[in-house]
């Protein structure tokens, strides 16, 4: 009999053991499978996600990352405006230095995912607010898509940095953010772009969002 409550004792101590313990390879700064006779534990470990929050800075989503998130979102749009969409957001913001993620989320929140339904309307091709005040100041309008989203792309650029633009200015209210690159970080952009003071604390969420539906969706 004590054989036996000895024998349970033992495998109770190494059970124990194994769950509890893992090794650290300092060389690789990762966790490894620490290996017992009877037991092996692997820790997980959560990616973390790689967000960034500066306006003057490189997207890191791709054209077809940025449309799985929106299409995520509102699985009844038109799959085809949002892919010329995305691709026009790399692009145009690619050529100014400008992050597309961020011009991105901020598109989804302003129109509602393409939903409109304010001063705005889908006719205007104004994606992000710019020039809507009231009923007589309905926003802006463009002639293309790509304007609206090049337009969108330079008022973020006038908050965000102090470099000359790229491509010639068809915005036409970049003249009246001053100073210019006075928002180099999402939070700026509330009170300043909008009114809304959670204002950037939104687009961060969304920026959060867009990288964690990446990792989610590829698992």
């Amino acid at each position: 009999m004590r054989k036996i409550i000895a024998f349970v004792v033992i495998c109770f101590v190494l059970f124990t053991i194994g769950t509890s313990v893992f090794a650290y390879d300092f060389g690789t700064s990762a966790c490894v499978d620490f290996v017992l006779p009877f037991f092996v534990y692997t820790p997980q470990v959560e990616p973390l996600l790689s967000v960034s929050l500066r306006i003057d800075s490189a997207g890191q989503k791709t054209a077809e990352e940025l449309v799985s998130f929106f299409m995520n979102r509102n699985p009844a749009a038109d799959r085809q405006k949002v892919e010329r969409l995305a691709r026009f957001y790399v692009e145009e913001g690619a050529a100014e230095g400008i992050n597309s993620d961020i011009a991105f989320v901020q598109m989804c929140l302003e129109t509602g995912y393409l939903k409109f339904g304010g001063l705005v309307t889908v006719d205007m091709n104004n994606f992000c607010g710019l020039g809507a005040m009231d009923k007589e100041h309905r926003g802006n309008v463009f002639e293309t898509e790509q304007l609206g989203v090049r337009a969108h792309i330079q008022h973020l650029h006038a908050y965000g940095t102090t470099r000359e633009l790229v491509n010639e200015c068809i915005d036409n209210r970049y003249k009246y953010v001053k100073p210019r690159g006075k928002a180099p970080f999402v939070f700026g952009l509330a009170g300043t772009w909008a009114s809304d003071k959670q204002y950037g604390e939104k687009l961060r969420k969304l920026l959060f969002s867009l990288s964690a539906f990446d990792l989610a969706s590829a698992d």
